[in-house]
């Protein structure tokens, strides 16, 4: 069992002079997520090398027993700063696709024409596609049978009342909540900062950094029921 995680390469947060990046919770939950379970995991983002981490995400307050055990892995520590160039991914190599958030995916991957194309052709052919946190923002451009991806899918993401709660609502290219109901996603929510995640059919989304694990293990739980390739 093979899956892609795809890492924002992007940290500048929009105007402003502060540093963004992939939420490490976001990025660390699953991929652990993944290993236990027996999953190999390759590791892309647009530019290749390393993806820059938020620093706020690795506040003391933010830090999880996902992240110290990060901090303790050579390993997962030597892929992240080597990730693939995502331009050189195909979708035949992998089972899924998973996509952590952080709010860089915001400005390089939601119109990032590699990104779109492969999430295409991942769902096309029959595979699951989950995102977490602002990760739902990629799906933005994503059709499949020519109407947005999202369409009557129940789906979550950043929700409108956690933007506004870290003061970036007029900061972002546009809010994950607004942009999936405009799609014609059934768009819901747990209360601000609680694990929620759905899977409706193959696409898997999850609300905020605490719903990272939840998300990996609805993701596993489609390749358990259905594995491919």
């Amino acid at each position: 069992m093979k899956i892609l995680m795809v890492l924002t390469s992007h940290d500048q947060l929009g105007n402003t002079d502060r540093k963004t990046g992939f939420w490490l919770e976001e990025f660390a939950a699953p991929y652990y997520v993944f290993q236990d379970s027996g999953v190999h995991v390759t590791l892309a983002s647009p530019k290749g090398g390393q993806p820059p981490i938020d620093p706020k995400s690795d506040l003391p307050e933010n830090q999880t027993p996902a992240m110290v055990r990060f901090k303790q892995d050579a390993e997962a520590q030597k892929a992240l700063s080597r990730t693939f160039q995502l331009s050189d991914m195909k979708s035949e190599d992998f089972n899924a696709i998973f996509y952590p958030g952080g709010h860089g995916p915001m400005w390089d991957l939601a119109d990032n024409p590699d990104s779109i194309a492969l999430i295409e052709s991942f769902y096309n052919s029959g595979k699951p596609v989950a995102a977490v946190c602002h990760g739902p923002a990629v799906l933005h451009r994503v059709m499949y049978k020519g109407a947005p991806i999202v369409k009557g899918k129940r789906v979550t993401g950043f929700t409108n009342g956690e933007e506004e709660a870290v003061d970036l609502t007029n900061v972002v290219p546009f809010l994950v909540e607004d942009e999936l109901k405009r799609l014609g996603g059934l768009f819901e929510k747990a209360a601000d900062w609680e694990s929620f995640a759905i899977a409706d059919g193959r696409l898997v989304t999850g609300q905020n950094p605490a719903s990272s694990t939840a998300a990996a293990k609805a993701l596993m739980e489609l390749l358990v029921v259905s594995p491919r390739g």
